[in-house]
């Protein structure tokens, strides 16, 4: 029955084939560690412990697998084959929530400006200058978009509207959303076609991928993480990945002023509770902004000892 549920979340839902994949080791492990045992609330507590103690894995790893586990058991209950969900019936530990990682306008803005010769520039040969090209295309769309790396894989030809200066992207559960695109990363779009059209050549369709390898192939995941490793090395701190990228658009649009809804919607999130942890780090950024400017909290004063 797993294999039909993984089927159904590849051809259904359009779940990426990483996500597949995890899913197909949570159920495969749990499974194995069940045994006969019927799928119920014991058979998942025991899975829970074994995870926490036996395996060491954190809290975090633990609520993961929990949730893979209720989504087949709400495909079960669908096709008439479990009557309740056991996994609600589990308490799920606790585990510490972690703050979006995003990197500083100021290092972003410093990255254009060091690449902006990877547009410019005749100097680097076809070659060489076709890659750079693509890699800081990736980390532009990521950006200036926040969409995902899946997402940036999926794009087509046919995703960009240019005259209305739009994005086309279809999201999880194959839903469409449009982003607008600055007038510069459309540029930089078209300078890149013309350098496919150099390089790689053949006819291309609407259906034809936006963003393609030096041999015409359409861009992987790991592509994509190496491409972000490579042009963020060295500018900015801690890790590199296009979801750090997505975290920063989110960051920077809250800290403007824009709406949680806006970013729900540009984000492609599904409810308001995924985009509001965004808030917490504009929290903090006041936060750091009161101690450093309010009166009170620069000279350190306890207002509370009145002796």
């Amino acid at each position: 029955m797993t294999e039909r549920y993984l089927q159904y979340l590849a051809s259904v839902r359009r779940y990426s084939a990483r996500t597949l994949e995890l899913y197909r080791e949570v159920l495969d492990e749990f499974m194995a560690h069940a045994g006969d045992a019927p799928l119920s609330p014991a058979a998942v507590r025991n899975y829970e412990v074994w995870l926490l103690d036996t395996k060491g894995e954190s809290p975090r790893t633990v609520n993961m697998h929990l949730s893979v586990l209720s989504g087949y058991c709400k495909y079960l209950m669908k096709n008439g084959l479990l009557e309740a969900n056991p996994v609600k019936l589990v308490s799920r530990p606790k585990s510490e929530s972690r703050l979006p990682v995003f990197y500083r306008k100021e290092a972003m803005d410093a990255y254009f400006s060091q690449t902006q010769n990877y547009v410019d520039t005749e100097d680097l040969g076809m070659k060489e200058r076709y890659e750079a090209r693509l890699r800081r295309l990736i980390v532009s769309i990521l950006y200036n978009t926040g969409i995902r790396r899946s997402e940036l894989v999926g794009l087509t030809l046919g995703s960009v509207d240019s005259a209305r200066g739009v994005l086309r992207v279809r999201g999880k559960g194959d839903k469409m959303r449009e982003i607008p695109l600055i007038p510069a990363l459309c540029q930089e779009i078209s300078l890149y076609l013309h350098s496919v059209e150099t390089m790689v050549g053949g006819e291309r369709t609407a259906a034809d991928p936006l963003l393609v390898t030096l041999k015409g192939e359409k861009l992987y995941p790991v592509y994509v993480d190496r491409a972000v490793k490579k042009e963020l090395a060295g500018i900015v701190p801690g890790k590199k990945s296009p979801h750090v990228l997505r975290h920063t658009l989110a960051t920077e649009l809250l800290d403007d002023g824009t709406d949680l809804n806006s970013i729900k919607e540009l984000l492609g999130h599904s409810s308001l509770a995924a985009t509001q942890v965004y808030t917490h780090n504009s929290i903090e950024k006041l936060r750091q902004v009161y101690n450093t400017a309010h009166p009170r909290a620069k000279t350190g004063e306890d207002y509370g000892n009145q002796d």
